[in-house]
């Protein structure tokens, strides 16, 4: 089975989350009969950017064969609907029986707008999937934020998903046959788009994180409602930044009004897989839960030793975060 990956670029080169993406799209691809005249299957990534800015190394230690980029002078900015109708193009060149992205914010997005233009279903938060002998695709996916594992078909090709963000650990490719070895050629694709696919475009920031997003961030600072105010985030932002981090926050402080809805972590925020996620005066609803529980560690700093987060923790600090976190900031600052 021939497989399209949509590939998400940032500062770092490919995000965590499309490494992912290019895992879980790997094995489905090598799972599938193979392609015509007996030729391997065809793993294609295409990413919006620069020919320049696609690591084509890092492609094909992924198991990539083809690379498209969509520059800027064909596309530029996040256009999700022209994303979508790009990917629609592309299909009939890569001759792809299945198309894969990411289950971020941009990937549910724009695999949701090809759907639309191809009449397909899209399986979303997908664990898991394999072609069944009557072509078919049997997948597993995420429903109620991982609580249940839903198992259901896709009877239609090509056949959409996106990958939960915790779904597979991103590893490169194991022995590759020789002819499948070498770097992609980064092709440069100009889609054929109208003025009605540029209707609705967004420009991203990448504001005081330096381009290091949520979803991706190996470390994450929370603060919830004991931070206790706006004012209170200038530690937690100060510690971030000592570990390389980006701040994130519970669902009560967005409703607050004093951090903004794309730091959310949650259920109906950012599910977030990092390294570490130090929760600072969060008591850990279950929906803030279902946002961080792949974290590979968690630390809690709380007053409240009853916190249903503590019973996640791997440690726990039970505090004043005021007190806590400046002597944590002067900590790390002497040791550097």
């Amino acid at each position: 089975m021939n497989v399209l990956c949509l590939v998400e670029l940032d500062d770092a080169g490919v995000t965590d989350a499309s490494l992912r993406a290019l895992t879980f799209a790997r094995s489905l691809a090598s799972a599938g009969s193979p392609g015509q005249g007996g030729a391997g299957p065809v793993l294609a990534a295409v990413a919006f950017g620069p020919a320049g800015r696609v690591p084509a190394s890092l492609l094909g230690r992924y198991g990539v064969t083809e690379a498209y980029a969509i520059e800027p002078a064909a596309l530029d900015g996040y256009a999700p609907l022209a994303w979508a109708r790009t990917l629609e193009g592309l299909l009939s060149v890569t001759l792809a029986g299945a198309v894969v992205a990411a289950g971020t914010d941009c990937g549910s997005e724009v695999l949701a707008h090809l759907a639309a233009l191809t009449g397909q279903a899209m399986a979303a938060n997908c664990i898991a999937a394999s072609p069944a002998a009557d072509g078919t695709l049997d997948v597993s996916r995420q429903r109620w934020a991982g609580l249940l594992i839903e198992d259901a078909t896709l009877d239609g090709v090509p056949a959409l998903l996106t990958v939960a963000t915790d779904a597979v650990p991103p590893v490169p490719a194991g022995d590759l046959p020789a002819d499948r070895r070498a770097d992609p050629e980064v092709r440069v694709h100009e889609p054929d788009l109208d003025t009605g696919d540029l209707r609705v475009r967004a420009a991203v920031s990448a504001g005081r994180d330096g381009g290091v997003s949520l979803a991706n961030a190996r470390v994450v600072v929370g603060g919830g409602r004991g931070v206790g105010g706006p004012d209170g985030f200038a530690p937690l932002e100060e510690l971030a930044s000592l570990l390389g981090g980006v701040v994130g926050v519970s669902r009560v402080v967005t409703s607050q009004g004093w951090r903004p809805h794309t730091q959310q972590v949650g259920q109906t925020g950012t599910k977030i897989t990092p390294e570490l996620y130090l929760a600072c005066g969060i008591s850990g609803a279950i929906q803030h839960m279902a946002g961080c529980g792949s974290a590979k560690h968690i630390v809690v700093v709380n007053t409240d030793p009853s916190a249903p987060i503590l019973s996640r923790a791997d440690y726990a600090v039970i505090g004043d975060l005021s007190e806590v976190i400046p002597a944590l900031v002067a900590a790390l600052k002497e040791r550097a």
